[in-house]
């Protein structure tokens, strides 16, 4: 009788939201790649001119921050223009890795980059399986994560301003990449528990924990002398 007890009607509902849930996985990693392409194009594009963009390096970083709290949040619910905020954002901030990254090239450190790159695509990777595979529950951990992030901001300005201490910066930057590959594994579960209504709101927050990862490897691998 078992059998014919089944719900099958639950059970096939259940299959229609894994299978929604997948689709909108796939939507998300296809912009998160679609962004990476388009920070790479605005570094590119602006390679050439990076001195002027060291020069006008904190309205860039303004910029980006419009377009990240006011335009990505006023077109969340207009298909079309949210995508067009994520390239703009994204793009700018490849224009705003372009002084780090022509230092680098300057130095003979060019090969950094794209190690760095391939060390973050990596542990993104696998960090985003452990995700998606865990039975844990990390949904608890947004508020420990944002105090943190605003103490390692704080850190970080006070250290700029005030300290300029090469270690304090090594630690700073060692504890940035710590910190967001743990804001990838928390914003993962919660894409992939159905907590983002939008693939676009679900690849800025993984794009975000991906630039910063890359970010700190950069410096971490220019400051240790990369191959060496």
């Amino acid at each position: 009788m078992a059998l014919y007890e089944r719900d099958y009607a639950s059970a096939e509902a259940g299959y229609v939201q894994e299978g929604a849930s997948v689709s909108f996985m796939k939507k998300t990693y296809q912009l998160l790649a679609a962004s990476m392409i388009a920070a790479a194009a605005g570094a590119y594009v602006t390679m050439p001119y990076a001195e002027a963009v060291m020069q006008y390096k904190w309205f860039i970083f303004g910029a980006e921050l419009l377009v990240l709290f006011f335009g990505l949040s006023m077109t969340r619910s207009k298909p079309g223009l949210n995508l067009a905020m994520l390239f703009i954002f994204t793009f700018l901030t490849g224009v705003s890795l372009v002084p780090l990254l022509a230092s680098l090239i300057g130095m003979g450190n060019g090969a950094v980059i794209g190690n760095a790159f391939l060390m973050t695509s990596v542990l993104f990777g696998a960090l985003s399986l452990f995700a998606i595979n865990s039975k844990s529950d990390y949904s608890s951990w947004g508020k420990p994560l944002f105090i943190t992030l605003i103490v390692v901001i704080i850190a970080s300005l006070v250290n700029y301003f005030l300290l300029q201490s090469p270690m304090m910066h090594i630690i700073i930057t060692a504890g940035i990449l710590l910190l967001f590959s743990i804001f990838t594994i928390y914003d993962t579960q919660n894409i992939a528990n159905g907590a983002y209504d939008s693939p676009v709101d679900a690849a800025v927050s993984l794009y975000i924990d991906f630039l910063n990862m890359f970010t700190a490897l950069l410096q971490l691998l220019g400051i240790f002398g990369g191959d060496d």
